[in-house]
């Protein structure tokens, strides 16, 4: 994984953040970089959470999910939100993440439960959405800090 960017070109807030979501939509995940892998797990949290909720986000990063077992998954999300500061946002994983790929999985399976799925979902989604908005915050000032981790940058 090497991705290259001029320092010019990474001056603001707003650059860094561009830059490491360019790499991250990029990024061929998992990969040796722990630092990427992190990054990687915590923006496509944020970013499927902000475009379709909870279900977007089971619908989309199941693969790694059924790699790696809800358990481990959960653990790994909500360590690296704990890393940022973003500890409401993991208490609400914490609470509903299991119960969530649960149903999902029992809904992929083809069992009854889809009502119970998407009353699970609304309700993490109520709360992800009270917590009003500060991830991104989070995830802007983590990223200033982490982004000479996973870009090369050239003067």
């Amino acid at each position: 994984m090497s991705y290259k960017m001029k320092r010019k070109d990474l001056l603001t807030k707003e650059d860094i953040w561009n830059a490491v979501i360019t790499v991250m939509v990029e990024f061929n995940f998992p990969t040796e970089n722990e630092v990427a892998n992190d990054t990687y797990i915590v923006y496509n949290y944020y970013s499927e959470l902000e475009s379709g909720g909870h279900e977007s986000l089971l619908n989309w990063f199941s693969w790694h999910i059924e790699e790696v077992g809800i358990s481990n998954y959960l653990k790994e999300l909500t360590r690296i939100l704990e890393k940022i500061g973003a500890h409401d946002y993991s208490k609400i994983e914490k609470m509903y993440g299991e119960e969530l790929w649960r149903l999902f999985q029992a809904l992929e399976n083809g069992e009854e439960a889809e009502e119970d799925l998407y009353e699970v979902i609304e309700k993490a989604d109520q709360a992800y959405h009270q917590v009003n908005g500060k991830l991104d915050e989070l995830l802007e000032r983590y990223f200033v800090q982490i982004y000479e981790n996973i870009i090369d940058i050239e003067e």
